[in-house]
């Protein structure tokens, strides 16, 4: 029996390609600017000055902070700062319509009926939670964030830690047998694994590749099936 489902979104719920190609482009892009614009306000300057203890060698100035965390974005970097300022730039571009968040048809569907099945739902991304609230808080369907019960980011730990499905487990109060995790990533899903919860892969056409070791599907259509 599954009493929680937490699930990743890029790959999952989302297209990589939403992410990949509108996401961080447009953060990469505006980031400057931002960042000028805002350093003084206290929730950007709070960001900024996390993120400088995390250059080594140490940045001197602004303009050399600004220079890292661009390097950070082409890197994939999942430092927490970054990934919150990186939820402040695209806070801006939702609300100035340059885009909206993509789920799945399918995933839509079936989050929809899992939660008025009584499941909880919970997300377990990279992005900040400021971020997840965006993409689903602005998406073609409306606004899905009332389907959740709560949102996770890199602050409950590395997501291929095994570490951070143990946190998860006791900050939901559940036995791990009962939360189902939903990932494309087998490195996330096997740390899943190993802290007791269950596991299924999306393999989305296009975009994902199966899993060897966990129950994979193509689609969110196919999953209650197997829980």
């Amino acid at each position: 029996m599954i009493d929680a489902i937490i699930t990743d979104i890029e790959g999952t719920t989302s297209s990589l390609s939403f992410v990949r190609d509108t996401l961080f482009p447009y953060a990469r892009t505006h980031l400057p600017d931002f960042v000028k614009q805002h350093a003084e306000q206290a929730d950007v300057k709070a960001l900024l000055d996390s993120a400088a203890t995390l250059c080594i060698p140490p940045v001197e100035g602004l303009d050399e902070l600004i220079a890292v965390m661009l390097e950070w974005i082409d890197q994939d970097q999942k430092y927490t700062p970054l990934k919150a300022l990186q939820g402040l730039i695209w806070a801006d571009g939702y609300q100035r319509g340059a885009f909206q968040g993509h789920i799945y048809p399918d995933a839509c569907i079936a989050l929809k009926q899992w939660h008025d099945q009584g499941i909880r739902l919970y997300v377990y991304s990279s992005g900040s939670v400021a971020a997840q609230k965006l993409l689903f808080g602005h998406t073609l369907q409306g606004d899905m964030t009332g389907l959740f019960t709560g949102f996770f980011d890199t602050r409950v730990g590395a997501k291929k830690a095994v570490e951070s499905y143990q946190t998860l487990v006791q900050t939901l109060a559940l036995p791990a047998e009962r939360i189902l995790f939903l990932s494309d990533s087998e490195a996330e899903l096997d740390a899943a694994h190993a802290a007791g919860l269950q596991t299924i892969a999306l393999a989305r056409p296009g975009e994902g590749h199966g899993s060897k070791r966990h129950r994979s599907v193509s689609s969110f259509s196919a999953i209650s099936k197997l829980i």
